[in-house]
């Protein structure tokens, strides 16, 4: 089990952990809550090693492996099968031995160790995670530097999947996935062999995955059993029975105060109030846990327009001359509430971006209305914003000629406080600047809000603050998101984007998560097979591979080995002297190794064969 006892971590003087203990046990799936900069991910760095406790222990399983994702993986040349495949170091190292050694008995602890951790379907096994994430077996192949850094990140997710951890250590692993790839990771999770700690702000995911949640607050931690929704229920109501209570005390505090107010210097009855004021000094106070409210989103309520307010017709859109999705005929209207599915790299964006005029159409019409007036939030907008301005410096740009006041008024009402606006963007939080990026995408009361990913930087409470404002606007809305909660909570029509084509999904998010774990669940098998088949396609043709002819050799070797080291064991096993009680223990332990044996050999002729028949294919 994991066992973190009284911890105390400070960073410059902040405390962000003061005698904090919490137990999880061996297996448990917990998701890690808490408000953004409470110290979540500084836990992490506390239990993996990297940061020095100031007190307190954190204590492991012997031996147990800790795994998580630091960064993305290298733009090296290797492809993004063999990168995942390289990071079960014990399989790696196993297989790079077995190479070499000549020890008949090391050769058979070798291949006995191989099939314990069933190295021989790692392949498979690693080809299907990477399908899970949305790699097809052409992009398996492709080397790491072909891709992005976003994409980068799945590599590094899908690796540290297959090398399967221990304790598995997960923070905000949905950030750089899409919807398809978030579902298959809430359903991977749910079934991880081991333990599982997991930051996250995507509540379906919490509710979907875990079965506790380790809440961090006021620099302590509490572990509640349960997923998210069963742990939210449990502290509201201890906070609306801590409310309770301290509402009594304060009732029974005033109600002796006033006798004691009444009756001090009465001489009959000075005693009794002496009495009631020595019970108020003793009475521990009890505070009323106040939950700091989340500043509310606000989008302004725009003129009714007539329908449709946007119409589409046989258009194709796309870059450099070649469509990315053509024969759209599409329709929104004004109180249209419609969320885009579709796996990254299909068109969600691109779409987005033709309704919202960044994009034209290369063939057909787009029609809007006259008078329409189109909100864009995009997250490559919160990395435009200008690092050395105020939030009140952009807004002013934005509206010139207003007041400040009313600037800063227009702010608050975006969830921007006084400490904000005149903070540089430079030195707020990742969701201040969504907040900022989407205030300013809304500021003239926009018809249609496109939101492409809006929750990334945005904590669970802010979420639902956005799905509350989202419920209020009286304006369409175009949602990209991999966040399930806030598609199911928002939208109540979905377009499915794929093959380049824009079609209505006439299901629910449900019976798309379930279409998806049958196209990247039960086809992570047919994934590996693709990609077996295009390595064999990608070989020369023509003449035998000499590294090929180099394995069969070396398979052929190891199985003689294993042969003759067999045969002396049996040879051993026929002599008398053995089946006497002073030589139990060796004849037991002869038998143990003669099955090691027997096993490795099983294993070795498989590798034999199956380096023989990809030879034979060559030929």
């Amino acid at each position: 089990m994991l066992r973190l006892s009284d911890i105390s971590f400070s960073i410059e003087g902040r405390p962000l952990f003061e005698e904090a203990s919490a137990t999880i046990p061996t297996g448990h799936k917990v998701g890690f809550v808490g408000r953004n900069g409470t110290g979540k991910t500084t836990l992490f760095n506390l239990i993996n090693g990297h940061l020095t406790l100031d007190g307190g222990s954190v204590e492991v399983p012997r031996r147990a492996r800790i795994g998580g994702v630091a960064q993305e993986a290298r733009a090296t040349q290797d492809s993004l099968l063999d990168t995942v495949l390289a990071a079960d170091k014990e399989r790696a190292e196993l297989l790079l031995r077995a190479e070499t050694e000549q020890d008949p008995n090391e050769i058979a602890e070798i291949y006995t160790r191989l099939g314990d951790i069933d190295a021989y379907s790692a392949e498979a096994r690693a080809a299907s995670i990477l399908h899970g994430l949305g790699f097809d077996a052409e992009a398996q192949l492709k080397p790491c530097a072909d891709f992005s850094g976003g994409w980068r990140m799945r590599v590094a997710l899908a690796a540290v999947l297959f090398s399967q951890p221990d304790v598995l250590l997960l923070d905000e692993p949905t950030n750089y996935l899409d919807l398809e790839g978030t579902l298959w990771l809430e359903a991977y999770l749910a079934k991880y062999p081991h333990t599982v700690l997991v930051i996250s702000h995507d509540r379906a995911l919490l509710n979907r995955s875990v079965n506790a949640i380790l809440h961090l607050h006021d620099r302590k931690l509490t572990l509640y059993q349960g997923n998210y929704d069963t742990f939210d229920a449990t502290r509201r109501a201890k906070l609306a029975e801590q409310a309770s209570m301290a509402k009594k005390q304060q009732a029974a505090r005033a109600h002796m105060m006033s006798y004691v107010d009444r009756f001090r210097a009465s001489a009959t009855k000075a005693k009794q109030a002496q009495s009631r004021l020595k019970m108020l000094e003793r009475m521990e106070p009890i505070s009323a846990a106040v939950e700091n409210r989340v500043a509310a989103f606000n989008f302004p309520s725009p003129e009714q327009l007539s329908p449709p307010i946007i119409k589409l017709e046989d258009v194709a859109v796309g870059y450099d001359g070649t469509p990315v999705l053509k024969e759209l005929d599409l329709r929104i209207d004004q109180d249209d509430r419609i969320a885009l599915l579709g796996a990254n790299g299909q068109g969600k964006s691109t779409l987005s971006k033709l309704l919202a005029g960044r994009l034209n159409p290369m063939q057909g019409k787009v029609v809007n209305s006259s008078k329409l007036r189109i909100g864009y939030f995009a997250q490559h907008q919160v990395d435009e914003l200008h690092l050395d301005e105020t939030p009140l410096q952009h807004l002013a740009r934005a509206m010139p000629g207003t007041l400040p006041g009313k600037l800063r008024a227009r702010l608050a009402g975006g969830g921007l406080g006084p400490e904000q606006v005149d903070t540089v963007v430079e030195r707020l939080s990742g969701g201040q600047k969504a907040r900022l990026s989407m205030l300013l995408a809304t500021l003239d009361a926009p018809h249609l809000v496109i939101l492409d990913e809006p929750t990334n930087h945005l904590d669970i409470e802010s979420r639902d603050a956005l799905v509350q404002a989202l419920t209020a606007y009286e304006g369409a809305v175009i949602l990209v998101s991999h966040d399930p909660f806030l598609v199911n909570a928002v939208a109540d029509r979905l377009w499915l984007v794929k093959d380049g084509t824009v079609a209505p999904y006439e299901e629910d998010l449900d019976a798309y998560a379930k279409m998806l774990m049958s196209e990247r669940g039960a086809g992570g098998a047919k994934a590996a097979e693709a990609v077996k088949k295009k390595k064999a396609a990608r070989k020369p043709a023509s003449k035998p591979s000499a590294s090929l002819k180099q394995e069969v050799a070396k398979a052929e070797e190891r199985v003689g080995k294993l042969e003759k080291m067999l045969e002396k064991i049996d040879v051993r096993l026929t002599e008398a002297d053995l089946y006497t009680p002073a030589m139990e223990y060796k004849l037991k332990q002869l038998q143990k190794k003669r099955q090691e044996i027997v096993d490795g050999l099983a294993r070795a002729e498989a590798i034999w064969i199956k380096a023989q028949e990809k030879l034979e294919g060559l030929t």
